[in-house]
């Protein structure tokens, strides 16, 4: 999947002031500088990111001019980002408002490509209140374009089968990699349709862009791209977090929540063979209001009930088991690879405990799914709860 948010720092700002929903916004200097994002409705004018503000200014004069505010944009960037991550753990981050996700080891939990690209969607614009379009295809750059597609706020599907008929018939400019320049070469070549171009000899396109260009453009054409979803490093830890389908001002499912989110996180953890030393938690109010609370402990670990402990009195120090929550979410941080990672033992530790159950646990649910294995705790009715897997 190809997941990119709509006019994002436009977006993010029309939160704090909703009265110009629906008119043109440019966030950017007024007089000097250079448009960093506008609104559909600016950009019917012809106002485009990377555009002088003065001409900005006079295609669309009604405009509305924001300053930028950075940190709330990647404040708001890291909190989609964990929506990803709580989705699968291969998610490569393009920038701060696009990302890659291999969502193939999903399928089994969490169901088919479009049912979560729909969740994805639901869950930004419910915790962030902005809109994002999702393109889902065989490779990144089908997703990429795919993404382009859907937009505004849409998603866009093309299966295996469908690349050619989806992908010839669009202009060469929808290509990824190809700008104004390029693109000016190809139509003085007569090349307009993606199909032209997959149908010119592999020679010619050498000659005229150069040896490895040359190829690109042909591969590209016909839809193949080798390049994988790259985890990306930007942060070294491993989360879960889960919005409430009602908020609840009930600490017991709140803690069983936190449970839930403790050993997905473990599960995670353990696919990464990674360990971690500090827990931390996220409780997201019913006025939307956030707080974090971390703890760092002794030994590395990867065990669901150490995480949950740990979660757990964290969440009681906050004295706010009575009001009203409406996410949860569980981080580990301070990650250390499971094969160097040093684990204090306890004297009275047995030969074989939770870890090993654990593993076996995931070797069942790998080989018979999800439900295969679960903690009774976690087998409750969960009406009013938002969940996808």
């Amino acid at each position: 999947m190809h997941v990119d948010m709509d006019a994002f720092y436009a977006s993010v700002e029309l939160r704090s002031r909703p009265e110009l929903r629906g008119t043109p916004v440019i966030v950017g200097g007024s007089h000097r500088g250079v448009v960093l994002s506008a609104t559909y409705e600016a950009r019917a004018a012809g106002v485009r990111s990377g555009m002088p503000s003065s001409r900005a200014r006079r295609l669309c004069p009604a405009a509305t001019f924001i300053s930028p505010n950075f940190d709330e944009y990647t404040e708001v960037s890291r909190a989609i980002v964990s929506v990803f991550e709580s989705v699968t753990a291969v998610v490569e981050s393009a920038s701060i408002d696009e990302a890659y996700l291999d969502v193939t080891g999903s399928l089994r939990r969490l169901g088919s490509p479009a049912s979560i690209a729909e969740y994805i969607r639901a869950v930004v614009a419910d915790e962030q209140q902005i809109t994002c379009s999702v393109g889902i295809g065989p490779t990144k750059f089908i997703a990429k374009v795919a993404s382009r597609a859907a937009k505004p706020d849409g998603v866009c599907e093309v299966p295996p089968d469908r690349v050619v008929a989806f992908l010839h018939p669009l202009p060469v400019e929808s290509m990824w990699g190809i700008g104004q320049s390029t693109a000016d070469k190809l139509h003085r070549m007569g090349l307009f349709r993606v199909g032209d171009l997959a149908a010119t000899p592999r020679d010619t396109l050498q000659h005229a862009f150069g040896p490895h260009a040359g190829i690109m453009l042909a591969e590209l054409a016909w839809g193949r791209d080798a390049r994988r979803v790259t985890p990306s490093e930007r942060e070294r830890s491993v989360g879960s977090q889960e919005t409430f389908g009602a908020d609840t001002d009930d600490p017991e499912v709140v803690k069983r929540e936190l449970l839930r989110m403790a050993a997905r996180t473990a599960s995670r953890l353990r696919k990464a063979r990674m360990l971690g030393r500090t827990v931390a938690i996220s409780i997201r109010f019913a006025n939307f209001a956030t707080v974090t609370r971390s703890a760092t402990m002794s030994s590395p670990t990867d065990v669901t009930d150490e995480i949950y402990g740990q979660a757990v009195a964290l969440y009681d120090r906050l004295g706010a088991s009575r009001t009203r929550v409406r996410r949860v979410g569980v981080r580990v941080e301070n990650l250390v690879p499971a094969e160097r990672a040093y684990r204090q033992p306890e004297l009275t530790a047995p030969e074989r405990g939770w870890r090993e159950a654990e593993q076996a646990i995931d070797l069942a649910v790998g080989r018979f799914g999800p439900a295969a294995v679960q903690r009774a705790a976690l087998t409750r009715h969960r009406d009013g709860r938002r969940d996808v897997g």
